[in-house]
């Protein structure tokens, strides 16, 4: 039993100082109870086969499913429109929406779904999104109080009511108790994380030293102005004619940026496959032409032809193809040479669309323009070839990071997608006759986020996943254990409810709401709740009290633990996106969770007399 405390109270100074990650401290902790025999292997590995932290890594996926088709920014500019760009009134929408959708959908699920929408509301506002994350983790917390399958220890005590014999609970008994912590968490958080979560200065350098986006790139060379698209129809005259055989850069003076093969907009599961336009490549039926240079020009290729010209708008899109600058060095052997006479294409399959030099834009009749030392040359490839070019750096320095850049360009036709798959998995959480666990829902919704293509590839899907968060849940589930197994929960919960009982009901009730609260800090809620649930039960009994009270605070403590980044994963979910230490937790959430227990002492007596 001492051996388990100092290793807690180790490790809960660790989290305090800061020097090692969180997961780096919470895996020494499991080791310690490994090493000292306190725990089985079997036990110490029980947290990383939990449907907890399995459902955790699968909503990181879903997350970025949403983020990377552009979901989130539609979804959040939308909100946007009720919020305008007012810090408070985006702080009001995000506590009320959050707290809502945590009413019927797991807090877990809440914050996967809002986190990239409230990131991408935060960016459009130029809002500091550390000031939103937290709150909305804690939102999505106090939303589970709303009803019955809100959150998991509100059908912990009921289920120990049932087994006392008592009624169960309705699906919206929990909504005054919701009411009053949602309320209560939006007052205090709104000064609290004002005063402590500011510091988005680290993230603002990293936005400075970015490169320039491609849509940055492409209306500073003028490439979006004069773009025109021509479909090709069956049977017409340059189906299977390759881009060097039809001339047209020399003949009309266009240039072809890109060929594009897929299906239309309206549909659900359409495809875009984007393709450089190399000379050597052959056109087909239904291929669409993007061409820059001059109307008349466009128009004349596409009546030679038979082309059927489409509506211009929408301009240039970068999914699987892009744009990037590269400056050519002094030593470079393509210097005094002819744009023709490099082989570029052919070399790096990449295109040069353009060429900067002493601050003049220049595209026409490239071939012919000898090279200079200095010069920023705009290149067009797949994202992959422009990455390989940084391997060059003896001829040429590529500004940017080409694969970050096309990490950040969103796969908009795929968002009706996405928003299918999200709705699919609320479906399956929310509904209790349809037998789906909510980890199988996730698992569900995050595999189809990849085979549908949400994502550029698997590897992208897996970046999406925040280990750190996922270790952390893993490495600290087994603590509860060992607090069960040694006597400590036990020992610590009955003492403290024991002793308050004979001091009246109020006093009662505090020990079970602040016992409950303290052991949060350090194990999961759930279990925290199946620990606390029958000793509120048997306290309230032998004090000749109603039980519905103290089973009351043992679910809202259990649930409102705010002061700690492991207690719920809620918290962790938001942990690396805003950039949170523990003591960040500590300054912001210790307060509000102190607070809301005083309140729920006095409040839930009102709601259900003893």
């Amino acid at each position: 039993m001492f051996t388990t405390v100092l290793i807690l109270a180790l490790s809960a100074i660790m989290f305090a100082i800061g020097k090692l990650r969180s997961d780096i401290v919470a895996l020494c902790a499991l080791l310690a109870l490994l090493l000292t025999g306190t725990l089985t292997p079997a036990e110490a590995l029980s947290g990383f086969s939990n449907p907890v932290v399995i459902m955790m890594a699968g909503l990181f996926v879903v997350g970025g499913g949403i983020f990377q088709t552009g979901l989130a920014k539609m979804a959040g500019s939308r909100l946007m429109r009720l919020a305008g760009t007012s810090e408070l009134r985006i702080y009001l929408l995000v506590m009320f929406v959050t707290g809502t959708i945590g009413a019927f959908v797991s807090n877990t699920g809440t914050v996967a779904l809002m986190l990239p929408i409230v990131v991408s509301m935060a960016a459009s506002a130029g809002t500091d999104a550390r000031r939103l994350l937290m709150p909305l983790a804690f939102a999505s917390s106090m939303g589970g109080m709303l009803t019955l399958i809100g959150t998991p220890p509100n059908l912990v005590i009921d289920e120990a009511l049932m087994e006392a014999g008592h009624p169960g609970l309705r699906f919206f008994t929990f909504l005054p108790v919701g009411l009053v912590c949602l309320g209560v968490g939006t007052a205090i958080l709104l000064p609290l994380s004002r005063r402590f979560l500011s510091g988005g200065k680290e993230g603002m350098a990293r936005e400075r030293k970015r490169g320039k986006s491609p849509v940055q790139l492409a209306q500073e060379y003028s490439l979006m102005e004069n773009v025109a698209r021509s479909t090709v129809p069956k049977g017409a005259s340059l189906v299977g004619k390759s881009i060097a055989e039809l001339g047209i850069r020399q003949r009309y003076g266009l240039t072809v940026l890109e060929i594009r093969h897929g299906g239309t907009p309206a549909r659900i599961l359409r495809e875009v496959a984007q393709q450089v336009a190399a000379p050597d490549m052959r056109l087909q039926e239904g291929d669409t032409l993007y061409l820059s240079g001059p109307a008349d020009a466009a128009a004349r290729f596409a009546e030679d032809f038979g082309l059927q010209v489409e509506d211009s708008g929408g301009g240039l899109e970068f999914y699987d193809i892009g744009i990037a600058e590269i400056v050519l060095m002094r030593q470079s052997r393509f210097v005094g040479r002819r744009l023709s006479d490099t082989n570029f294409r052919a070399k790096y399959s990449i295109n040069v669309l353009g060429v900067r030099r002493n601050n003049e834009y220049l595209r026409d009749e490239l071939p012919a323009l000898k090279l200079q030392a200095g010069d920023v040359l705009l290149v067009q490839g797949t994202w992959q070839n422009i990455a390989r070019l940084q391997g060059d750096e003896e001829h040429w320095v590529v500004l940017g990071q080409p694969l970050e850049e096309a990490a950040r360009v969103t796969l908009d036709y795929k968002a009706p997608l996405a928003a299918g798959i999200m709705l699919l998995m609320v479906v399956l959480m929310v509904f209790d006759f349809i037998p789906v666990a909510p980890v199988t829902a996730v698992l569900i919704a995050s595999v189809l986020m990849v085979l549908t293509g949400c994502f550029r590839s698997v590897e992208a899907a897996y970046k999406t996943i925040n280990w750190e968060s996922v270790v952390l849940i893993a490495a600290m589930l087994p603590m509860s254990v060992a607090l069960e197994k040694t006597g400590v929960a036990d020992l610590v919960s009955q003492a403290l409810a024991g002793s308050l009982g004979r001091l009246g009901p109020t006093a009662l009730l505090a020990g079970i709401y602040f016992t409950t609260s303290l052991l949060t800090m350090f194990i999961s809620n759930t279990a925290t709740a199946v620990l606390m649930a029958p000793i509120a039960m048997a306290s309230a009994t032998a004090s000749g009290i109603s039980p519905m009270p103290s089973l009351f605070a043992v679910a809202v403590a259990a649930s409102m633990c705010f002061a700690s980044p492991f207690s719920t994963p809620p918290n962790a979910l938001v942990m690396r996106a805003g950039r949170y230490t523990f003591m960040d937790y500590v300054r912001v959430g210790l307060p509000l969770q102190v607070a809301m227990g005083l309140v729920m002492i006095f409040v839930l007596p009102l709601l259900f007399p003893f």
